[in-house]
């Protein structure tokens, strides 16, 4: 959920915080903007003609793990018109290599079969996967990558480009914590027990505003 861990209070803070955040149904709301979610101000424009919506995550987040099941059933209920899209934070050093991982994985087409399976490893199994050599060697090599090749990928003048600009979108997303949903651009969710949103409420609102967005679009074209 929130920036985080590495001592022994801290692990059992996040336990507790996983714990408290999936509490919630999916029952459909009715939305309020400060509770339900908050405006990207200003709107940042996405590179599709589809409705967007963005995960903030980070492989090293152990909220993100938990979060992982909800986030592939928003995919799985996104309606036509709209698609799901991935975007590494890095909130602290640490975190750096797993975002450098993700964007090599995807240019080597690899994040279909490794996205869940790396939450898995580091936070189920606990494997000491820390830099973007324990990465390649302990973890992808596993997938069929070559460990030399997705280092020298990871740390390619098109990756340090993605990386710079992935730091600087979720920075105008105003993304302060993970997971974060982003909707088009527009529309910023995260989930809070004080506010009564928790990872299982994340996906209706989240489907409700990519519907008012499609909505929109349509209502706009018959104009």
């Amino acid at each position: 959920m929130l920036k985080y861990l590495f001592t022994l209070l801290a692990v059992l803070s996040i336990a507790a915080g996983c714990s408290a955040q999936e509490t919630g149904g999916g029952a459909k709301r009715a939305l309020q903007e400060g509770k339900d979610y908050f405006l990207v101000n200003p709107p940042q424009p996405v590179s599709s003609d589809k409705v967007v919506v963005t995960e903030v995550f980070s492989y090293a987040c152990p909220h993100c793990a938990h979060f992982q099941p909800y986030a592939d059933e928003l995919k799985s209920k996104l309606p036509k018109g709209a698609e799901f899209d991935l975007l590494p934070a890095v909130f602290q050093p640490g975190w750096e290599p797993f975002a450098r991982a993700f964007y090599a994985a995807r240019a080597l087409g690899l994040v279909d079969k490794t996205h869940q399976a790396l939450f898995d490893a580091i936070h189920r199994d606990h494997q000491p996967l820390r830099s973007i050599d324990d990465l390649a060697n302990l973890f992808y090599s596993g997938y069929g990558a070559n460990p030399g090749n997705f280092v020298s990928t990871a740390s390619s003048f098109v990756v340090e480009g993605q990386l710079a600009q992935g730091n600087q979108l979720v920075r105008d997303y105003q993304v302060d914590a993970t997971p974060t949903l982003i909707v088009d651009g527009k529309y910023r969710i995260v989930a809070s027990p004080d506010r009564g949103v928790g990872f299982a409420d994340m996906v209706p609102i989240a489907l409700q505003l990519v519907q008012q967005e499609l909505d929109a679009r349509a209502h706009a074209k018959k104009k």
